[in-house]
């Protein structure tokens, strides 16, 4: 339906006149600086605004014939909706999972139930730009689809195109200030805030210049320019004004709407409600957590479901288009959406459109407003800014050791964590020496490509697949594999969580148990030649770290082990009150140990020390005892990076020490 609206846009686009298409008469450029300069000289683009669009799209990158998460192809993301509505959506709950992850208020979905139709899945205008630019260029769409040059032209043509719809003057001499209506247009928001987001932000990255080397290894520059943009075209692009209430919590130069998740009692049960928890944080309980989660999903059939009150609730969701932010839910409430309420409990959870094992790419535009809005509500509730706080939904554990494998694995191994640090101002540094006890992942993303298996197959949990899986597309990943011993030949480790047999991890691309991903902090357990041994899951796991080519850092800090005369001690899910703790008529949480276990000798690098907390919350009025009330005892806990995955111990269990003593000789 949208999608035939928008082919008969741009076929409507084609027939007002816009820039016509006219033939090189020298042969076309192989270096990508000559590219981006030749097509904005074809199409009277400033080169300026055509490098900052590209760069706000992709940062130049060609992921060569790959779709991003929302459709769009190559440098420019020229976007394509027969493959957007064509790609299946696996949606946000698996058979027999709880996303609520509490045992006194299970909830159980079926996952059947749980679908919204993907005729909403983008902004009209955003569908089928890949269309229009093969109109205007006269290309091929798979051209346009796996060709760099081709794909700058083709968005030069496009801005070019709205230029003209504006009245706005054309031609390589015309003053990049006068573009930033067509700029705004080019983002496909829906909204004007949205539009404007995005063409400041590129006007902001014209400010600052920017020079990289793309995932072919073209280097492109992009100069710092001053410029003051002429905002007058923005309102003449028709977009309906995004609603804004007073206490929307986002930064003010965000593109954020509130779209309320309902908190409504489904039958006279008071137990019988949806779809999150009201709480009073962080007045009543610290908010340690922000997840990062993928919707597995579009964006419009995503925001579909968190309005649903017989379904589960989210704080954020996030558009890959153009970083357009849809609030849900206020931080004081509690969501329903990482599978642990211990996390729940204490997080706020961001869903981004996107998959996590189709080996599409997040765009450059969702990262960006999605750092903001992380740093905004970290500087708001005091979270530290690194990555054990800053986590993946694959890095949040199971409550019990049967709910472990049936833990989600999201945002994936595409998801680049140190480029997303980066734009929260907070970069991964090294911090240490060899001698100093821990390191840091962080590979190469763009240079980094494990050769993982099965994008697009992924059946429920993670058996390995018979006959072995499709090989997933080779592209940058923040995630390094494990092995047994110091070889590439070796075994992957064993995750007994997910293998209860022993068998080694696979490279299937949702079997993450023998991965730790960029920024993840372990504590060091030997070093030989290239190779480098961390503590992992009870064993050693060892990861190519080539002093010529490195994927680590090191680092500093702390680290527990078990105390002297324990020879293992329990791994935990969570972090409850002891049993004395819980109030008459507030039925206990029991501490149930995860299949793992610590043994002595090893190490793991410390993440926070956690008092033993449970918030009570399973009415809709509050009229259970003890409910909307934290319980809180004498335990308190460590949180450990155990694996993939963090983890807690009892304090009480481990002797915590700098990761310099008594460390690897």
């Amino acid at each position: 339906m949208l999608l035939a609206a928008a082919v008969a846009a741009a076929t409507a686009l084609v027939a007002t006149g816009p820039v016509a298409a006219e033939p090189l008469t020298a042969p076309p450029a192989t270096d990508r600086q000559e590219q981006y300069a030749a097509a904005a000289s074809e199409y009277g683009v400033p080169q300026s605004v055509l490098l900052g669009v590209s760069y706000l799209e992709s940062r130049w990158d060609t992921h060569p014939g790959q779709p991003s998460t929302s459709g769009g192809y190559g440098p420019m993301h020229l976007t394509d909706a027969q493959h957007v509505l064509s790609t299946p959506a696996s949606g946000h709950v698996d058979e027999g999972e709880d996303p609520r992850g509490d045992d006194s208020r299970p909830l159980t979905l079926d996952p059947a139930t749980a679908s919204a139709p993907a005729e909403d899945a983008l902004p009209q205008a955003s569908l089928q730009t890949l269309d229009a630019a093969a109109a205007l260029t006269g290309l091929a769409e798979e051209t346009l689809r796996t060709d760099a040059a081709a794909n700058i032209r083709g968005g030069a043509a496009l801005l070019a195109s709205y230029q003209k719809e504006l009245g706005a003057p054309v031609g390589p001499g015309t003053d990049p200030a006068a573009w930033y209506g067509a700029v705004a247009r080019y983002s496909g928001a829906d909204t004007e805030d949205a539009a404007a987001a995005f063409a400041d932000e590129v006007y902001d990255q014209i400010g600052l210049g920017a020079t990289r080397t793309t995932d072919d290894g073209q280097r492109v520059t992009l100069a710092a320019t001053t410029v003051t943009p002429d905002q007058s075209g923005l309102h003449k692009l028709g977009l309906r004004r995004a609603e804004r209430p007073d206490g929307l919590e986002c930064p003010v130069r965000l593109a954020c709407e509130w779209i309320p998740a309902p908190y409504e009692q489904l039958s006279a049960d008071p137990g019988d409600y949806g779809n999150h928890d009201l709480g009073n944080r962080p007045a009543q309980q610290k908010i340690e957590y922000i997840v990062i989660h993928d919707t597995e999903g579009y964006f419009g059939p995503s925001v579909n479901l968190v309005k649903r009150a017989d379904y589960l609730g989210w704080h954020y969701t996030l558009r890959s288009v153009d970083g357009y932010v849809a609030q849900h839910i206020k931080a004081k409430d509690v969501g329903w959406h990482a599978g642990n309420w211990y996390v729940n409990a204490k997080s706020i959870g961001l869903e981004h459109e996107g998959f996590a094992g189709h080996g599409t790419w997040y765009t450059e535009a969702m990262y960006r407003t999605s750092a903001k809005l992380v740093r905004h509500l970290a500087l708001r509730f005091q979270i530290p800014l690194d990555r054990q706080h800053i986590i993946g939904h694959d890095n949040v554990p199971g409550t019990t050791a049967g709910t472990v494998a049936g833990m989600h694995w999201d945002p994936g191994p595409y998801w680049d964590w140190s480029h997303y640090f980066d734009l929260m101002k907070a970069p991964f540094h090294s911090t240490g020496t060899p001698h100093t006890g821990l390191v840091t992942i962080d590979p190469d993303f763009a240079a980094n490509r494990p050769a993982f298996t099965g994008c697009n197959q992924q059946p429920p949990g993670v058996p390995k697949p018979t006959p072995p899986a499709a090989p997933c597309p080779l592209r940058g990943s923040s995630a390094v594999i494990l092995r047994t011993a110091p070889s590439a030949t070796a075994p992957l480790v064993n995750d007994l969580g997910l293998r209860p047999n022993g068998t080694p991890d696979t490279m299937y691309i949702s079997d993450h148990g023998a991965r730790a991903s960029a920024g993840q902090t372990y504590a060091l357990a030997d070093i030989q030649g290239d190779w480098t041994a961390i503590w992992y899951l009870n064993q050693k796991a060892w990861f190519y770290n080539p002093a010529s080519a490195p994927t680590a850092k090191w680092a500093n800090g702390f680290v527990v082990t078990p105390k002297a005369g324990k020879t293992t001690i329990p791994v935990y899910g969570r972090a409850y009150p002891e049993r004395a703790a819980y109030p008459a008529g507030v039925p206990y949480q029991s501490i149930s140990p995860l299949q793992y276990s610590l043994s002595a000798g090893q190490r793991y690098a410390v993440g926070g020390v956690l008092p033993g907390e449970y918030y009570r919350a399973v009415t809709f009025d509050g009229s259970a005892p003890g409910d909307w009330t934290v319980v809180r005892g004498e335990n308190r806990y460590v949180q450990i990076q155990f694996g993939h995955r963090v983890m807690f111990v009892n304090l009480d269990d481990v002797q915590i020490q700098p990761a310099s003593v008594g460390g690897p000789a």
